[in-house]
């Protein structure tokens, strides 16, 4: 596993929440976990992660473990950990909480709110470093516009970060540049006219879903 993991008798109790580390000290270099193939049970690893909105409703989640089974579920822990972490004066730093035996690490960026869930034996500064990825990429790739609605106008990318970033609940990448540069060459670079043409009218019918979802 990278790096050792916080001292939680140092840290104090993790069911109240805290913040974790000053923000450059949780960027890993790119390479930490996709250069250097490790078996799946000691490679880093996430269980979920969520991207909110300020009232706890989705706007991009995905889950890698099978603690949550069903929808209904998925959208009680949602819940939960959107109530839990709203009494927390959390800010653009992450903070960190334990919360139904699982270490959730989170940040909030306007009325958007990021969260990454680990195991309780998961290096938190690893959850962070994915947590901070996210995050990075998705400021990037909004052009620093980070809220509901031009996340919901950019939805597909990302999704696509989330897929930059964990495969089957493994870490792949954490830097919020290569992140970014990765989900940008899904693009139209070398695109035909006729894929030009499906990928415009895709974009057009998210836009208005995402308006509608507004309104």
């Amino acid at each position: 596993m990278v790096g050792g993991p916080i001292s939680r008798a140092a840290a104090g109790p993790l069911d109240l929440p805290r913040s974790i580390a000053p923000r450059s000290s949780l960027l890993w270099p790119a390479s930490s976990f996709s250069a250097r193939p490790c078996p799946q049970e000691t490679c880093p690893s996430v269980k979920n992660i969520l991207l909110l909105d300020s009232e706890g409703k989705r706007v991009a989640v995905k889950y890698y473990s099978d603690d949550w089974p069903t929808l209904s579920a998925k959208l009680a822990f949602e819940k939960s950990v959107f109530a839990k972490t709203q009494k927390a004066n959390a800010g653009t730093e992450a903070e960190i909480v334990m919360f139904d035996g699982q270490i959730v690490v989170y940040k909030f960026i306007q009325d958007l709110h990021f969260f990454v869930t680990g195991g309780e034996e998961e290096n938190e500064l690893i959850l962070a470093s994915v947590l901070q990825g996210f995050s990075d990429a998705v400021e990037r790739l909004l052009k620093n516009m980070v809220d509901k609605r031009t996340a919901l106008e950019n939805l597909d990318l990302i999704l696509l970060c989330l897929d930059e970033i964990v495969d089957g609940g493994i870490v792949l990448e954490t830097g919020g540049r290569e992140i970014a540069e990765k989900v940008s060459g899904h693009g139209l670079e070398g695109a035909s006219s006729a894929e030009q043409t499906l990928v415009n009218a895709l974009t057009q019918a998210r836009e208005h879903l995402a308006k509608s979802l507004l309104m």
